[in-house]
């Protein structure tokens, strides 16, 4: 992993593009507590749903509430679904698949990005080719969703395409809901800046981010339009 950290661009519709602002922070988190954190990041995305499979269950073991007892194992069986589809995600947005150096198929990408984003109100479009591409830019574009679902977080479409093609293909998200918006603080976390109370479970996610686009030598470029946000993957 080199010492140079990731370029972020904020944009807006209505004026040029500002010249790209270079942040040269060193990575301000070891490797023990970065491992802690992102841990910390998937319990509390799995916690959720597991914690809903136990309430159903204690719903089967009422006797008193045997008149629940179908509704009880349908609420099983949707958090069962959910927690399995965000560790499936999880597993290879913050996970070591594969070994060193390995390639990941961007099918695999879509199948585990929609079962972990899509529901009743949001809706992905998926226009990447079946493809193999370092193991490193595919957990980049998975974090990159992660920001892009997040600023949908009323429900929208996220569009993922891809940016030029083959090995050298990046990724341009767009993701449009009602008040679609991508937090500052967020920007400057993938950009390397540290807030002053530290890194935390809460904010490690967008750092997460900042350092893989680092170890592939890419640049993430967000964008700000009414309702729409965009966010731009490519090689710096």
């Amino acid at each position: 992993m080199s010492d140079a950290t990731p370029q972020v661009t904020p944009q807006t519709a209505s004026a040029p593009a500002p010249e790209e602002t270079v942040f040269d922070p060193p990575i301000a988190i070891s490797a023990l507590d970065l491992a802690a954190l992102l841990c910390s990041r998937v319990c509390h995305d799995v916690v959720g749903p597991v914690g809903s499979i136990v309430n159903g269950i204690e719903m089967l073991e009422d006797e008193r509430a045997a008149d629940m007892h179908e509704a009880a194992l349908e609420f099983i069986a949707k958090s069962a679904r959910q927690a399995s589809a965000r560790l499936q995600f999880t597993r290879l947005a913050f996970g070591a698949a594969g070994s060193a150096g390995a390639q990941l198929d961007l099918g695999d990408a879509e199948q585990v990005t929609r079962g972990m984003i899509e529901d009743e109100h949001t809706r992905v479009e998926w226009l990447l080719p079946r493809a193999f591409q370092p193991k490193n830019k595919v957990k980049l574009l998975l974090n990159v969703i992660l920001l892009a679902a997040a600023a949908v977080a009323r429900g929208g479409v996220i569009r993922v395409a891809p940016l030029g093609a083959g090995d050298d293909m990046g990724f341009e998200l767009a993701a449009r809901g009602p008040r679609a918006n991508i937090p500052a603080r967020d920007m400057a976390l993938v950009a390397g800046e540290v807030p002053s109370g530290g890194l935390a479970a809460q904010v490690i996610q967008p750092y997460y981010t900042g350092l893989l686009a680092q170890a592939c030598g890419m640049v993430v470029r967000f964008g700000h339009e009414p309702d729409v946000v965009t966010l731009t993957v490519a090689a710096k």
